[in-house]
């Protein structure tokens, strides 16, 4: 598997930022073996490999990280890369801080950053399918919520999310993120959640009220996203996750939900849960994405 750490200084954000970059290169090829005398170093052949060509693109998944975590954590702790190589899929996943993937009140622009600029610059410098039957979000905790919301919110950028976890930060509930934000234990114990959305009062319709978000689109014909979600039989935001699973049902959209009996909210959990996605969710093609022109001189 190829893996690199780039960092580059965004506009969105006004600061240098990493992102992990994730390529299925082990099943890679510079030689044809069908018409090479050449051998891979250490093994007798390569045989069923695809081979490397200019212009070829591969199917994206923006894998985003929890609260507390960065990029890298996610595949020092998961086998998130492995998961990869075996379905020929390209990883992005950003340093989004703890964010919760907004443009916050305090004046960090991370949805847009992860909206608008951070696909552009992956498209333009990487191997990434621009099609949005090959573009994907996946998240775990924090990033699982991220993704979800972004999902929702940008319906044309992505095919299907998976959201694992993800009960905390934006939510199909206005009521709820209302009184989460009005209430003692936020405002006192986790200051940064209110610094962020801002006071409770502007927060209904605004761009991160999700359920305002939901019904903007259908209305508009925009294509909608197919959700898949997660959550632990003894997680403390199952009830937030269930309500959003049940609310985005019944705002029309298709949600697959799946209780993972006897798992927490922890890494047993989300390695578990990115390899599914990978493996069984994801509409993935398996394969790399050739120009036309290369493309029919294979078939």
């Amino acid at each position: 598997m190829g893996m690199l750490r780039f960092n580059y200084r965004s506009q969105a954000l006004g600061r240098y930022v990493d992102i992990s970059v994730v390529y299925p290169t082990d099943e890679l090829s510079y030689f044809d073996p069908l018409t090479s005398d050449k051998q891979e170093y250490g093994r007798n052949t390569a045989h069923g490999k695809a081979l490397y060509r200019p212009g070829m693109k591969f199917q994206t998944v923006y894998l985003l990280h929890g609260g507390g975590d960065d990029d890298s954590l996610t595949y020092r702790y998961t086998n998130a890369e492995r998961y990869a190589q075996r379905n020929r899929v390209m990883l992005v996943t950003p340093n989004i801080a703890n964010s919760f993937g907004i443009d916050t009140a305090y004046g960090v622009a991370y949805q847009t950053f992860l909206s608008q600029e951070l696909p552009t610059v992956i498209r333009a410098l990487f191997a990434s399918s621009e099609k949005r039957e090959d573009n994907f979000i996946m998240g775990y905790a924090m990033g699982g919520n991220v993704a979800l919301g972004t999902a929702l919110m940008h319906p044309e950028l992505y095919a299907a999310c998976v959201d694992i976890s993800g009960g905390i930060g934006m939510t199909m509930s206005t009521e709820t993120m209302v009184q989460e934000l009005d209430s003692d234990h936020f405002r006192n114990k986790f200051r940064l959640y209110c610094t962020s959305f801002g006071p409770s009062e502007t927060f209904p319709g605004s761009p991160f009220d999700l359920a305002a978000q939901a019904r903007k689109h259908p209305a508009r014909g925009d294509s909608a996203c197919r959700f898949f979600i997660a959550c632990g039989s003894e997680e403390f935001i199952r009830s937030r996750v269930e309500e959003d699973v049940r609310l985005l049902r019944q705002a029309g959209y298709q949600v697959d939900y799946e209780l993972a009996q006897g798992y927490d909210h922890d890494f047993r959990m989300w390695d578990t849960y990115i390899q599914k996605a990978l493996d069984e969710f994801l509409p993935l093609k398996r394969q790399v994405i050739y120009p036309d022109e290369f493309q029919e001189q294979v078939r």
